[in-house]
């Protein structure tokens, strides 16, 4: 046990990634997340589904966030068993697994899930590393730990009077907590993570900074000092896709957030995201979302106004 009550156990479904599921949240099929998604409830809401007892599960699309307020119980994060007593909070990158056993007549927690493409625009508003997996328990710093208890409050509650969106004070809140938590953490070693985690997590922040320049796979191999097959099965272990898949899908993200925030034409936006044109790139819009990038934005943009005429 070290100074934060950690033993090790070996958590047998992370070591056979083939058949842990993949969830939007927990106990629901994943799905595509819209721009700026947020959910929040709290881990008792779903005791139907678990009474307490979650199993190995990962989810590739977003971060989690779980602050325990009452109980006790294990929390298992890859093939780390963390024991705790409330308060404790624990931050989940995705496509990291994760579970815990609670005794769900006396515990119950607060989780917010944030869409991966919401994490730019928090991550310079916030201290905490988003790429790497923490938990924090114990009893001291009593100060710090009602501060993260009032603004978990305050998402929770924000959350219920919303739209499920990241909105002008659900943003702030979300960096505020997560600045919370790596105060908390700040003396304590993060969770350590397999090597193909690793490499999974240095492909996409790579994949992030040069997307947009059609680098072909062999390059990220080479940048990355590794091999065709290692690097693929990094992709598919941590977020369930090849290189290839996720290259697209980085950049599917960056034309949906330009089409939903600017006025950019398709021809911007095309060469914007590595596209050659606009008619390749509505090419591969559709084939990915199933409509033409003009009618996307038409709807999604119909959609935000609707929500913000609701209040």
């Amino acid at each position: 046990m070290d100074r934060m009550g950690k033993s090790l156990v070996l958590f047998t479904a992370a070591s056979m990634n083939d058949i842990v599921p993949n969830f939007f949240v927990y106990g629901e099929p994943d799905r595509p997340l819209e721009i700026g998604f947020l959910h929040v409830e709290t881990v008792m809401a779903r005791a139907n589904l678990h009474s307490g007892q979650v199993r190995a599960h990962k989810h590739d699309r977003m971060i989690q966030v779980t602050f325990w307020t009452n109980g006790s119980g294990s929390y298992f994060i890859e093939d780390q068993r963390l024991d705790f007593l409330a308060p404790a909070a624990s931050f989940v990158p995705s496509g990291v697994i994760h579970g815990f056993n609670v005794d769900p007549l006396v515990s119950d927690a607060v989780v917010v899930s944030i869409a991966d493409s919401l994490l730019p625009s928090i991550a310079g508003q916030t201290t905490l590393p988003l790429d790497r997996p923490v938990m924090v328990t114990g009893q001291g710093a009593e100060a710090l730990w009602e501060r993260l208890r009032r603004t978990m409050q305050l998402i929770l509650e924000e959350y219920a009077e919303g739209r499920g969106q990241a909105d002008t004070i659900l943003s702030p809140l979300v960096a505020a907590m997560l600045t919370q938590i790596g105060r908390l953490a700040s003396d304590a070693p993060m969770l350590a993570q397999s090597p193909q985690r690793l490499l999974a997590g240095d492909l996409r922040r790579l994949i992030d900074r040069h997307f947009r320049e059609n680098w072909p796979v062999a390059r990220y191999v080479s940048s990355l000092g590794t091999t065709p097959h290692l690097l693929a099965k990094a992709g598919h272990m941590a977020f369930g896709q090849g290189v290839k898949d996720m290259i697209a899908e980085r950049r599917l993200l960056e034309a949906k957030r330009l089409l939903l925030f600017t006025i950019r034409s398709l021809e911007d936006i095309a060469y914007e995201v590595g596209l050659k044109d606009a008619a390749y790139f509505s090419r591969f819009f559709r084939a990915r979302t199933g409509m033409p990038p003009s009618e996307w934005r038409r709807q999604n943009i119909a959609g935000e106004k609707s929500r913000d005429d609701d209040f």
